[in-house]
């Protein structure tokens, strides 16, 4: 299991955000991935609460956008302010 879960009672997913009502969590997931590396750009990395976004953005993004957008940000070509 991922360093994060601990057992089979710590897998949840996000929680209601009245930012994104409808069924489509698109934007949530991309705001939260946002949202996570914006934190830990004013936070720095080991600041704790930033992993909030992290454990959402990593429950409604699909794998491939995560990586997508993880070389984006690597290589300079991210399209979203961080």
């Amino acid at each position: 299991m991922p360093e994060m879960i601990k057992s089979p009672a710590d897998i949840k997913t996000a929680p209601f955000d009245p930012r994104f009502p409808n069924q489509n969590q698109t934007r949530h997931c991309y705001q939260s991935y946002l949202d996570f590396h914006r934190c830990q750009k004013v936070r720095g990395e080991n600041y704790e609460p930033c992993n909030y976004f992290k454990r959402v953005y990593r429950s409604l993004c699909p794998n491939e956008w995560v990586d997508k957008w993880d070389n984006q940000r690597a290589e300079g070509t991210f399209p979203g302010r961080i």
